[in-house]
């Protein structure tokens, strides 16, 4: 009797004596909630390593092409008479470039576990200069790709260069592109040379522009006829530089140094894409693992 009425004199103990039952309680439920919070947490970190792991295995994968393009430039043949203009040794610095590139590309997946800001920004910078030079070599920057060898500006101010041009057509003579020309459409016809396929040089430098309509014989000879004549092959200078002397042909006309240019500026273009394409890639792949490393350091 006396403790009831002690209870009922003291209401503060009352509620207190309330509150820790309420929480002896509520306890086992906390602890479910915190192992479930626990495993929920358990559970979104190892979806994002799986992510990361992930992602780095595709980054690792995008950087193989690069290898393989080191490849294909160290064992490529160079096309004739490049060598005049010094691009086989830049097909070696690039080639070290871009081995470069590849060792730091996987150099910085290891980096990024441990350091991820660290980490992109050393893989930002070859990959940047890499997207650069892609630009340059496709000639997105005028001002830039005059500067920089096999550039589409580069080329066109190097076979301006009137004696470097006499080197290369000299060159263009000695690999006798137009001597085998001349013997493989031996029997052809007029008609049937028109339908042939022929590379840029050999439409160049072997015989007149269609525009001086010039006479056929045979595929490196060509006779004026003055009842063809028209205004427009009247003011075309390669229709005058045309002459039937094996050493002479079409190698002074323009139609020579742009069939020569075109066909020495496919592979850097080529490259050039390449270039840009791989470094769009890689930069994206990275940045994505980037955001997956420092979200998996979040929930850790």
């Amino acid at each position: 009797m006396a403790d009831n009425a002690n209870n009922n004199n003291n209401p503060a103990a009352a509620e207190a004596a309330v509150a820790v039952a309420i929480v002896e309680e509520n306890k086992p439920k906390q602890e479910a909630d915190q192992k479930e919070e626990k495993k929920i947490k358990t559970s979104k970190i190892f979806n994002v390593k799986h992510i990361s792991g992930l992602l780095s295995v595709v980054s690792f994968l995008l950087s193989l092409p690069i290898l393989a393009s080191v490849i294909w430039l160290l064992y490529m043949k160079s096309y004739d008479c490049e060598d005049l203009f010094k691009l086989p040794s830049l097909q070696i610095w690039i080639s070290v470039g871009l081995i470069f590139v590849f060792l730091i590309c996987n150099a910085s997946l290891f980096l990024q576990t441990r350091f991820p800001m660290l980490g992109i920004i050393v893989i930002m910078v070859p990959l940047t200069m890499m997207f650069v030079v892609g630009l340059a070599l496709l000639g997105a920057n005028n001002m830039e790709s005059r500067r920089i060898p096999a550039t589409p500006l580069w080329f066109k101010t190097k076979i301006r260069d009137n004696g470097l041009w006499s080197n290369v057509k000299s060159c263009i003579y000695d690999t006798k592109v137009c001597q085998d020309l001349a013997i493989t459409s031996m029997e052809l016809e007029s008609f049937e040379l028109s339908n042939k396929k022929l590379s840029a040089i050999e439409a160049g430098c072997c015989r007149p522009p269609i525009v001086c309509e010039m006479r056929y014989v045979n595929a490196t000879f060509w006779e004026r006829d003055e009842k063809l004549v028209n205004e427009f092959s009247y003011n075309n200078t390669d229709c005058d530089s045309w002459k039937n002397e094996r050493d002479v042909l079409c190698y002074d006309c323009q139609s020579c140094r742009e069939g020569y240019l075109k066909t020495l500026k496919k592979k850097w273009l080529r490259l050039g894409v390449f270039l840009v394409v791989m470094a769009v890639l890689l930069i994206i792949s990275h940045l994505f693992l980037f955001m997956v490393r420092m979200w998996e350091l979040h929930l850790s």
